[in-house]
């Protein structure tokens, strides 16, 4: 649990300042998408845990896409509010301190600002194979 709280904090830290000096592709029409942390798990060898902030203008949104086969990841909404929709399922509407996992292999069909007047932003947490570079792929037709 503190070790959670400690993560928390340095990555709060990490928002609250400047994002590291590259943006990753994947965003859409008023989507700023920024790799914000990537570090290696010393205790799990091959692994790393990247956080990806994605800045949604109103009514931005992001192109329907998947992430790689390695990937889990654990998304929080930090402002505002952004409907989603994972393969399938229904299509959610997440709202500031909500949370939502995406598994290897889901298609994120919907992510866009739930909002036309009001700026969205979420943390996506990804754990991942360090050898990833690219975090999301489009979703081809």
């Amino acid at each position: 649990m503190i070790k959670l709280l400690h993560f928390a904090v340095a990555l709060t830290a990490l928002l609250s300042g400047p994002a590291l000096a590259h943006d990753t592709p994947g965003g859409g029409e008023g989507a700023k998408v920024t790799l914000v942390y990537d570090h290696e798990l010393p205790n799990v060898p091959g692994k790393s845990m990247k956080g990806v902030l994605v800045e949604y203008a109103p009514g931005g949104f992001s192109e329907g896409h998947t992430h790689p086969a390695s990937a889990f990841i654990y998304a929080t909404v930090l402002e505002g509010a952004i409907r989603s929709q994972v393969n399938d399922g229904p299509v959610t509407i997440y709202e500031a301190g909500d949370s939502f996992s995406e598994l290897p292999g889901d298609r994120h069909g919907v992510s866009e600002n739930a909002s036309k007047t009001k700026p969205a932003k979420l943390l996506a947490v990804f754990v991942v194979d360090t050898a990833e570079k690219e975090l999301t792929f489009p979703i081809k037709k």
